[in-house]
């Protein structure tokens, strides 16, 4: 019973559970291992996958960003209305990025140089954001003019889907800035002790306006490349992601008390979130079901999350 609860609660135990679990859907789903099915899940978790490597860091810092999802929607209407009237593909993508930082920015400065509660400034903003994406659209969708924008989402390399691979170079970066440079030490140290942390020379309030900028520019690639996924700029794109990225980040080991993330166990979450997601639609299972489930996994992530945090108290 100990090695079992050990197995739960550890980064590896989560890798194996989750091969145990993808080997018996591949066993007893139809048509779940074809090309087409893995591609299209990959497809189907690029924007919950991209958003979760810098909610990663949301989390690891004690913080939690609920405005992603407005800040998809919106970011992705920016590409699309900028690059409709500039003629230019290029400018409407930075106009996007540009909208999607500044959204993170003060987010930023809200939460760390006023200490307004995270909760209440990204839950303020959520709707703030998602309240521009609509006035500047009239609440309708925004077709896309010039059909090259199509191409973000569609084109492909080596067979592989764009976006497929633009989360994989994130998974890797993110990867990388967690754990090999100063930026994510001092990301896991503020999550532990933000006040140790001061008092060892890090500048807590830059470091998570930072970070806060760094979800806004995140969630604009997200948001373009939904954007072109769904042919248009949606105002109501996204509706309910932050829920499945901070399911997916404290699914795979990131703590909702901060100072503990991996991005090995970021890429379970999501994988898992896509996996539940993918199998209830190949067996033909109602979307009103799918509400149920994605509320479990988040009832899941929590227990677990205060599973671990229990055992790295004992230990």
């Amino acid at each position: 019973m100990t090695s079992l609860k050990k197995l739960l609660l550890g980064e590896q135990g989560l890798v194996v559970l989750f091969a145990v679990a993808f080997f018996i859907v591949s066993l007893t789903v139809p048509n779940f291992l074809t090309e087409r099915n893995m591609l299209g899940l990959l497809q189907s978790v690029v924007t919950i996958g991209i958003v979760a490597c810098t909610m990663m860091f949301c989390l690891a810092s004690r913080d939690f960003d609920l405005s992603v999802g407005s800040t998809v929607a919106f970011s992705g209407m920016v590409a699309v209305m900028a690059s409709n009237a500039t003629g230019s593909i290029p400018l409407g993508i930075l106009a996007a990025l540009a909208c999607g930082s500044a959204v993170g920015l003060v987010n930023g400065l809200v939460i760390a140089r006023f200490r307004i509660n995270a909760l209440i400034t990204t839950l303020a903003t959520m709707q703030i954001v998602r309240g521009l994406a609509l006035i500047s659209s009239d609440g309708r969708a925004v077709g896309i003019n010039d059909p090259g924008f199509y191409q973000l989402a569609l084109s492909r390399f080596l067979g592989v889907p764009t976006p497929i691979w633009v989360m994989l170079v994130a998974f890797i970066i993110f990867g990388f800035l967690l754990n090999r440079t100063v930026f994510g030490k001092n990301t896991l140290a503020i999550g532990g002790n933000p006040e140790a942390s001061r008092l060892a020379g890090v500048n807590v309030v830059n470091m998570r306006v930072w970070i806060f900028m760094l979800q806004g520019l995140v969630c604009a690639v997200a948001g373009i490349l939904l954007a072109s996924r769904i042919t248009s700029g949606q105002p109501n794109a996204a509706t309910g992601l932050e829920l499945s990225v901070i399911s997916a980040c404290v699914l795979g080991g990131v703590s909702l008390a901060g100072g503990r993330a991996a991005m090995s166990g970021v890429i379970v979450g999501v994988l898992i979130m896509g996996i539940a997601e993918n199998v209830m639609n190949l067996l033909n299972i109602q979307a009103f079901y799918q509400y149920v489930v994605r509320g479990l996994i988040l009832l899941l992530a929590v227990l677990l999350d205060n599973l671990r945090s229990s055992a790295a108290g004992r230990r």
